[in-house]
């Protein structure tokens, strides 16, 4: 509910940026993923999905990049089914998502905006889900809008540093937070793998 709040905020502050196809594109493969995972009953172990999520992070940010057809309206539907049923196991798709939204090469307030509405949308489809299951999101409704609120704040001086930074200097910045997050990854899931 928090990434809800704080994607939603920033969604509402930059959306004149939006891509508005790409989008389009991943929102019915986000539905498709959210209602995958709330039917699905099998998990696979924590550490190995973290570890994929990783490895997509970290080849998309240093790899030859991805191919002009995953990058297509397919693409994208078949990124936001997958990046949603992960991150209803994992929670960590958010770098998944912003490396595959960067694979286009908007500049960084499109890839910022678009960025916040996919995960918009990928955390209200959760939050149904696990509505659902029965979390009872009232007994955490003081704490949920504090963060909320903190979470605006933090994104309204993010978007004021944002339109100050050369494409260079955020695309260098992109890809060291991206990188530090996937290796943070690779760190949980090896660990609990080997717990």
């Amino acid at each position: 509910m928090v990434q809800l709040g704080s994607n939603g905020g920033r969604l509402v502050m930059s959306w004149r940026h939006l891509h508005w196809p790409l989008l389009l594109a991943f929102l019915p493969g986000a539905g498709v993923g959210a209602l995958v995972a709330s039917w699905l009953l099998i998990r696979l172990p924590t550490g190995l999905l973290e570890l994929t999520i990783a490895a997509f992070v970290l080849y998309t940010l240093w790899g030859p990049g991805l191919p002009k057809r995953a990058l297509g309206r397919w693409g994208t539907g078949i990124a936001g089914a997958v990046t949603t049923l992960l991150s209803s196991f994992v929670g960590a798709s958010g770098p998944m998502v912003a490396a595959f939204i960067k694979q286009h090469g908007n500049p960084r307030q499109t890839t910022v905006a678009t960025f916040a509405a996919c995960m918009t949308f990928q955390h209200l489809t959760k939050a149904f889900v696990f509505g659902a299951a029965g979390f009872l999101f009232a007994d955490w409704l003081a704490l949920i809008v504090a963060m909320v609120a903190m979470g605006v704040v933090g994104t309204w001086l993010g978007l004021r540093l944002l339109n100050r930074l050369s494409e260079h200097r955020f695309d260098h910045g992109f890809r060291l937070v991206l990188t530090a997050l996937s290796l943070r990854l690779v760190w949980l899931g090896l660990s609990r793998l080997l717990a």
